[in-house]
């Protein structure tokens, strides 16, 4: 018996045939909002005017505000009300937090806590600015002294 063998090769390869080109119309991006924030203006201006060293985290007041949720003015009144907006912190305690004995690496990180803890924390959470207040420093006049501070930002909306 006689057996054959065959040597031989296979070629293997891939076919490519060109993909249907179809038309997109390109879509541009949605600039951004860039209007002037007056909000900014309003607070820097209020800052500004006693001279608070809080007139340079305006900017991060209204990001923590809008970022929690919470009402663009509180952050800074309590501030102003605690600290004179940050004149008389200690340890980057803008707002007289855990009856001034907390300390925080930088104002920033102080009004994104305090923010947060305003917008997350039991206490705070979900309640109306008068309880807010009322909780967060129960002397009888604390409530309309923070309040008549958010009215000198600027009025309710």
């Amino acid at each position: 018996m006689i057996k054959i063998l065959s040597t031989g090769f296979v070629l293997a390869g891939v076919v490519c045939t060109p993909a249907p080109i179809y038309h997109v119309q390109a879509t541009r991006p949605v600039p951004p909002d860039i209007r002037p924030d007056a909000r900014l203006g309003a607070l820097r201006s209020f800052f500004a005017k006693a001279d608070c060293p809080a007139v340079r985290y305006a900017e991060v007041f209204l990001e923590a505000a809008d970022y929690y949720r919470l009402d663009w003015r509180l952050l800074p009144s309590i501030s102003f009300v605690e600290s004179t907006g940050g004149k008389f912190a200690h340890n980057n305690n803008f707002f007289g937090w855990d009856s001034g004995k907390a300390s925080f690496s930088s104002p920033a990180q102080a009004i994104h806590s305090v923010g947060y803890s305003l917008s997350h924390s039991g206490g705070y959470k979900s309640k109306n600015v008068d309880t807010l207040l009322a909780r967060y420093n129960p002397n009888a006049d604390y409530v309309a002294k923070v309040k008549s501070v958010m009215r000198r930002i600027a009025p309710e909306q």
